[in-house]
């Protein structure tokens, strides 16, 4: 990349003590001096970043960085929303399975305005609406610089904060629903972690499908209005975890049938409540350890059930050639979220109080919305 006019001192020296190159940071360059009167540049970008693997809290920082150049087959972008997901502090900390090289800009997901594009893109232009597809490192900055295919042209009437979070939580609950089991109206699917958005996805998605779900939701402070919520969502049933305490958990249930498909998000004693719930037959689908426990089945649930164990990672699935069917989820899933058939709760935070929403993604301040960036 180069730089293609005189920056301020300042820019050039962060740019030049990081050592920076453009493809690992996309958007942040190697610093030259000289270039071509025609070359397109970004603005100066405001970004978080970190240097190593740690704590979030303790290793991440903004930074002002300089202009860089948007190459024939680029476009920049300016971010307009970017969440904070768990995969996101877990690349942070350096124990997600994939993850930049550091040093690197945060973030994964998000939403902007096309702001410029390279002399040789077709198909983008400025005020465009684009979400990285399948999604790509470096969304918290305010302008990005990729190559155009990375980028997926939606609907300007797309929700902004939709928009920025659809494709990894509500992604994982439509291939969750649609890879592991065939299902048909009037079936249903038990899952713990149901207060989670793929959880609210899940709910709402099968409510869509005329599937019954059944949810379990650990005990807690106001366990009934959350309960509540989730049954405003489309939830069949809702339990937490203390009324399974019951030799049948099947007699809980009143006129629907006994699960095809378990999603569990939890590992620990929540999945083996899951797996009381199942068919002859079932599947259960992790996708997810939140209680850092291992997932236990008994030997009965195994020859006399015939379970099925699998396991999901939208990572995998997206690296699998999937690009094109990718997009066409997330056109589907954002015109659900658009009529109202998708929702759930998010916090818009200002970027400048960036970490405020890291303390509350961290769990620094208990049970707390999706956190959404907002540039």
């Amino acid at each position: 990349m180069v730089v293609a006019r005189s920056i301020a001192l300042k820019a050039v020296n962060t740019a030049s003590l990081w050592g920076l190159n453009r493809s690992r940071f996309g958007g942040l360059p190697k610093v030259q001096t000289v270039r071509a009167l025609s070359t397109i540049m970004s603005p100066p970008s405001k970004a978080v970043v970190y240097e190593h693997h740690g704590p979030p809290d303790s290793v991440t920082r903004m930074i002002e960085l300089p202009p860089v150049e948007v190459q024939e087959n680029q476009v920049c972008v300016k971010m307009l929303a970017a969440p904070i997901n768990p995969s996101d502090i877990n690349r942070i900390e350096g124990v997600y399975p994939v993850r930049p090289q550091v040093p690197a800009v945060g973030g994964y997901e998000g939403v902007g305005e096309v702001y410029s594009v390279g002399s040789a893109v077709k198909g983008l232009s400025p005020g465009d609406l684009v979400i990285p597809s399948p999604p790509s490192s470096g969304t918290w900055q305010t302008y990005v610089v990729k190559d155009h295919d990375i980028w997926h042209k939606i609907s300007k009437d797309s929700p902004i904060e939709y928009a920025a979070t659809v494709t990894v939580n509500p992604l994982t609950a439509l291939r969750m629903l649609e890879d592991f089991t065939t299902l048909s109206t009037g079936d249903s699917i038990v899952q713990n972690g149901a207060t989670s958005i793929v959880g609210q996805c899940v709910i709402q998605l099968a409510r869509y499908r005329g599937i019954h779900s059944i949810s379990i939701i650990r005990d807690r402070a106001g366990s009934d209005e959350v309960k509540e919520r989730l049954k405003a969502l489309g939830a069949d049933e809702v339990f937490t975890e203390s009324q399974l305490e019951v030799k049948n958990v099947k007699s809980l249930l009143s006129n629907i049938p006994e699960p095809a498909l378990g999603l569990n998000c939890v590992g620990g004693h929540a999945a083996s409540l899951v797996l009381k719930f199942l068919r002859q037959g079932g599947t259960m689908v992790t996708y997810g350890g939140m209680s850092k426990k291992p997932v236990t089945v008994s030997t009965s649930s195994f020859i006399f059930k015939d379970l099925s164990l699998r396991g999901f990672w939208l990572q995998k699935w997206l690296s699998a050639d999937k690009a094109k069917e990718c997009r066409d989820m997330v056109d589907y899933l954002l015109r659900l979220a658009q009529e109202g058939k998708l929702k759930y709760e998010m916090e818009l935070v200002p970027f400048d109080k960036f970490h405020s929403a890291l303390e509350k993604a961290l769990g620094k301040h208990g049970s707390q919305p999706k956190q959404v960036i907002k540039f």
